[in-house]
C-alpha cells in the first residue's frame, strides 16, 4: 500500500495545523497587545497576564494530552483500517477529562491568591492576577473539549476543520478584547484586564461549539457517552498519565523561568511574558509540521510502513529547520517593531530587546524538537517522552543551568540561556532513538 508523505501532502496537514495550533498561544497574546497599551497600570496588567498564562498553560498542557493520546490511537486504527473499533473513545475520553478538569478548577479557584503568590506575585500584580484567573479559567473545560474534539480530528487526518475552529475563535477573542479593554463610549464602559479575560471565555466557549457541531456533523465518530468502556481506554489513560507526568516535568521549568522573572521586578516578568509568548508563537507555529508528523507518524506505524516512516521523519527534520529559520530571520527583522506592538513602557521594552535575540536563534532547534515530540506522540511512544523531559528539567540542564547564571546575576540572561540549551537537550535524545528503532525494521521490510 502506497502512503502519500510528499511535501505538497505534509503541508496540506502542516499548514492548518500551523494556523491552529498559532490560535491557542495567540488568545493569551492578543490579551498582552492590548492590555499592555492601556493607559494605567500597563506593566502590573502586562505581568498579571503573564503570571496568570503561565499557571493555565500548566493546567491546558497537563490536562489537553488528551488531544496526543485520541490522535495516536485513532491515527494507529486508521492505518490499519479498524477504524470501527474505537468509534465510542473519543466521547469517552473528552468524559473522563472533563471530569478531572472540573475537579482542578473547583480546587483552584478559592486558591487562586496563594497560587500567585508562589509565583511571586504580590500588590497590584497579585490584584490583577486574581481578578484576571477568577474569569478565565471558567474558559478552561471549553478548552479541553475543544483540544479533545482536534485530536480526533487529527487521527482522522484533518486538520482543516481545526484550523477553521481556532480561526474563528482568534477573530472573536480580538474584536472582543478591543471592545471590553478600551470600551466603547457611552455604550460599554472600559473593563481593562477584566474584559481581556472575559473576551478569551467567549472565545472558548465558542470554539468548543463549533467544534462539537462539525465533529458531529461530517464524521462518523458519536459524542455519546456510553458504557462499557472501550478495551483502548486503559491504553489512552496510560498515555495520558505517562504525558501528565511529563507535563509536570515542563511545567516545573515554565514554573521556574516565570517566578524567577517575577522576582527579578515589574520591568522584568513584563519583559519575560512578552518573550514567553512570542516563543510559544513560534514553537506552536512550528507545531505546524510536528503535527503533520503526529498524524503520518501513528498511521505509517499501524500499517507497519517502516521505511516510508524513516523517509517522513528525514523529511520533516529540513522542513521544520528551515521553517525555524526563517522564523528566526523574520524576528530579527522586525526586532524593534514587535516590541513596541506589545508595550511603550521603555524599562520593559530594554529588557525585552536585551535577550529576544536568544528566543529567535533557539527556533531551528525547537523545531526538531518539537517535530520529533509530535511524531513520539503519533506513534504511542509517551514513556520515552516523560524520562526524556524529566532528565533534562530536573537533573541535568535546565535548573541546573537556571541556577548558576542566575547566581552571577544574569537575570532574564539566565531564563533564556536555560530554555535554550533544555530544548537541545530535548532534541538530540529523540533523533538518536527514533533511528535506532525503525533504521533496522525499515531495512527489513
Amino acid at each position: 500500500m502506497k502512503h502519500d508523505i510528499s511535501f505538497k501532502h505534509i503541508n496540506k496537514l502542516a499548514f492548518p495545523a500551523l494556523v491552529a495550533g498559532v490560535a491557542e498561544p495567540l488568545l493569551s497574546t492578543t490579551d498582552l497587545a492590548i492590555v499592555g497599551n492601556i493607559e494605567h497600570n500597563a506593566t502590573e496588567s502586562i505581568a498579571a497576564i503573564g503570571i496568570v498564562g503561565a499557571f493555565l498553560s500548566m493546567l491546558i498542557w497537563v490536562f489537553g494530552q488528551t488531544r496526543s493520546g485520541i490522535s495516536s490511537i485513532v491515527s494507529q486504527y486508521l492505518g490499519a483500517n479498524k477504524l470501527e473499533e474505537i468509534k465510542n473513545l473519543p466521547a469517552q475520553a473528552i468524559v473522563i477529562v472533563l471530569a478531572v478538569s472540573a475537579l482542578i478548577l473547583g480546587l483552584s479557584y478559592p486558591f487562586a491568591k496563594e497560587i500567585f503568590e508562589l509565583y511571586n506575585a504580590s500588590g497590584t500584580i497579585l490584584d490583577y492576577s486574581i481578578e484576571y484567573y477568577k474569569i478565565r479559567v471558567f474558559g478552561f473545560p471549553f478548552t479541553l473539549f475543544t483540544i479533545a474534539i482536534f485530536g480526533t480530528f487529527r487521527g482522522l487526518q484533518n486538520t482543516y476543520y481545526p484550523m477553521i475552529i481556532a480561526l474563528i475563535g482568534t477573530v472573536i477573542n480580538i474584536v472582543l478584547d478591543v471592545v471590553l479593554v478600551y470600551g466603547i463610549e457611552g455604550y460599554i464602559p472600559a473593563m481593562q484586564i477584566q474584559g481581556a479575560a472575559y473576551a478569551s471565555v467567549a472565545a472558548q466557549v465558542t470554539m468548543a461549539i463549533i467544534s462539537a457541531v462539525l465533529l458531529l456533523k461530517k464524521t462518523d465518530i458519536s459524542l455519546k457517552f456510553t458504557l462499557p468502556f472501550n478495551s483502548e481506554i486503559p491504553k489512552f489513560i496510560n498515555m495520558v498519565l505517562n504525558l501528565f507526568v511529563r507535563t509536570l516535568a515542563l511545567n516545573v521549568a515554565l514554573y521556574f523561568g516565570t517566578s524567577y522573572a517575577t522576582d527579578y521586578g515589574d520591568a522584568y516578568i513584563a519583559a519575560y511574558t512578552i518573550g514567553f509568548n512570542l516563543w510559544l508563537m513560534g514553537a506552536f507555529m512550528i507545531d505546524g509540521y510536528s503535527s503533520a508528523g503526529n498524524i503520518l507518524s501513528g498511521k505509517l506505524l499501524g500499517a507497519k510502513a517502516y521505511k516510508t516512516l524513516v523517509v517522513l521523519g528525514n523529511r520533516l527534520i529540513k522542513y521544520g529547520f528551515f521553517f525555524g529559520l526563517f522564523l528566526a530571520l523574520v524576528g530579527f527583522v522586525l526586532y524593534q517593531f514587535i516590541g513596541r506592538v506589545f508595550t511603550k513602557e521603555v524599562e520593559v521594552l530594554e529588557q525585552f530587546y536585551n535577550t529576544f535575540w536568544i528566543i529567535l536563534i533557539m527556533q531551528p532547534i525547537c523545531s526538531i524538537a518539537f517535530i520529533y515530540d509530535g511524531m513520539f506522540k503519533g506513534m504511542g511512544e509517551m514513556k520515552y517522552l516523560r524520562n526524556v523531559l524529566l532528565l533534562v528539567t530536573g537533573l541535568v540542564f535546565f535548573i541546573p543551568t537556571l541556577l548558576f547564571f542566575d547566581s552571577l546575576d544574569y537575570k532574564l540572561y539566565a531564563i533564556w540561556i536555560a530554555f535554550y540549551l533544555w530544548m537541545i537537550a530535548r532534541a538530540v535524545p529523540l533523533v538518536v532513538k527514533f533511528r535506532s528503532k525503525f533504521l533496522p525494521l525499515a531495512q527489513k521490510t
